[in-house]
C-alpha cells in the first residue's frame, strides 16, 4: 500500500530535520583522518598534530589511519568513495595534484571527488649543490650545465616525486640537459649528494640546512616566492634569474565531495584555529615549513593551479606511474 502523500511528506521532513540537527552538532562521534603515507613522515606528523588540536576543539576523537601505497592513491580513493558526512577526511598532499597526470587511473579525481577545506602547510624546496661544483649562483650553474649537456646530475627520492619534478622543471625553464638519478628515498639521495656522486638536488630546507655550516652543501636558491627565515641570505629562484619558479611540498585537509556546507565550515574554522596556534607554527617551522590556513576557495584554486603546472612538466618529461 502506498503511503498517503501527507505521511510521506511528514517522514521526509523529519529525516531532513534530523540530518540538519546532526550537521549543526557535528561531530557527534569519532572522525577518521586518512594519511596515504607510513607513520613518522612529514604528512603523518601534521596529521597527528591537527588530530590532537581538532579533538580538543570539537570534542570528539580524530583518529589518524595510515594507508600507504601507490603514492597515496589508496588512501585518497578510500576517502573519495566514503560517505560525505565529515567523518572520513584526507590529509592530501602535492601527490593529489601530480597523480592526476602521472597515473592513467589514480582511482579518483582530485577536483571532482573532494571538497577542499584548507591548505595546512607549505615546505619550499631549496636547490642544493655539492661544494665541489664550480658554481655558486644559479646563473653559474645554468651556464655550467649548458657547457656540459647531459653531464650534470640531479638526485631525487624517486621518479614522479616533487624533487624529481622540480629538477625537470629546472631543465624546462633553464633550457638545460640534466641527468636524473632516482633513489629509493630521500635519505639515499642526500647521502650521495653529500658524497659528491651527484651534482645537485632539490631538498627541503630541513634536510639541507644542517649540512651548510660544515660546508658540505651549497644552497644556491630557494624555490619559493619569498626568502626563508632559516636561509635569509639565500635568494629565491626568481631573484636568482628564473621567475615564477616555485616548488613546495604541501598538504591540506580534504573531505569527500558533497560534504554538507555546515560541516565544511566547522572543520575549516577549527583547522585554521589549530594552524594559528603558536606551538603548531613552531613545530612546522622546525621542519622547514610554514602554516597556511587558506579558505576552501583559495585552496581549491591552489590545487587546480598545481595540477595544471605539474601536468605540463610531467608530459614534457614523459613521466608515467603505475
Amino acid at each position: 500500500m502506498k503511503p498517503f502523500p501527507l505521511v510521506a511528506l511528514t517522514v521526509a521532513a523529519c529525516v531532513a530535520s534530523h540530518t540538519l540537527a546532526q550537521e549543526a552538532r557535528y561531530p557527534v562521534r569519532p572522525v577518521k583522518l586518512m594519511v596515504g603515507y607510513a607513520p613518522g613522515g612529514a604528512t603523518d606528523i601534521i596529521a597527528r598534530t591537527l588530530a590532537a588540536k581538532l579533538a580538543d576543539s570539537l570534542g570528539q576523537p580524530f583518529v589518524v589511519e595510515n594507508r600507504p601505497g601507490a603514492t597515496s592513491n589508496i588512501a585518497s580513493e578510500m576517502v573519495a568513495k566514503s560517505v560525505p558526512d565529515g567523518y572520513t577526511l584526507l590529509i592530501g598532499t602535492i601527490a593529489n595534484a601530480t597523480n592526476m597526470t602521472a597515473y592513467k587511473n589514480p582511482g579518483y579525481d582530485t577536483l571532482k571527488d573532494f571538497t577542499p577545506i584548507t591548505q595546512a602547510m607549505s615546505a619550499p624546496s631549496v636547490l642544493a649543490v655539492h661544494p665541489a661544483v664550480p658554481a655558486r649562483t644559479l646563473k653559474d650553474l645554468i651556464a655550467l650545465a649548458k657547457a656540459q649537456p647531459g653531464k650534470l646530475t640531479f638526485a631525487s627520492s624517486g621518479s614522479g616525486g616533487s624533487p624529481h619534478l622540480a629538477g625537470e622543471l629546472l631543465k624546462l625553464r633553464a633550457g638545460v640537459d640534466l641527468l636524473h638519478i632516482p633513489y629509493k628515498g630521500a635519505t639515499q639521495a642526500m647521502t650521495d649528494l653529500l658524497g659528491g656522486q651527484v651534482t645537485m638536488s632539490f631538498q627541503t630546507a630541513l634536510s639541507a640546512v644542517p649540512h651548510l655550516q660544515g660546508g658540505k652543501l651549497n644552497v644556491i636558491a630557494v624555490a619559493a616566492h619569498r626568502r626563508m627565515a632559516q636561509l635569509p641570505n639565500v635568494p629565491t629562484m626568481a631573484e636568482a634569474g628564473l621567475a615564477d619558479f616555485e616548488v613546495s611540498s604541501w598538504n591540506g585537509l580534504f573531505a569527500p565531495a558533497k560534504t554538507p556546507g555546515a560541516v565544511v565550515a566547522r572543520l575549516h574554522e577549527a583547522t585554521v584555529k589549530a594552524l594559528a596556534a603558536p606551538d603548531v607554527r613552531e613545530k612546522l617551522a622546525a621542519q622547514g615549513a610554514e602554516a597556511v590556513g587558506s579558505s576552501p576557495e583559495e585552496f581549491r584554486a591552489y590545487v587546480r593551479a598545481e595540477i595544471d603546472k605539474w601536468a605540463r612538466v610531467i608530459r614534457a618529461a614523459g613521466i608515467t606511474a603505475e
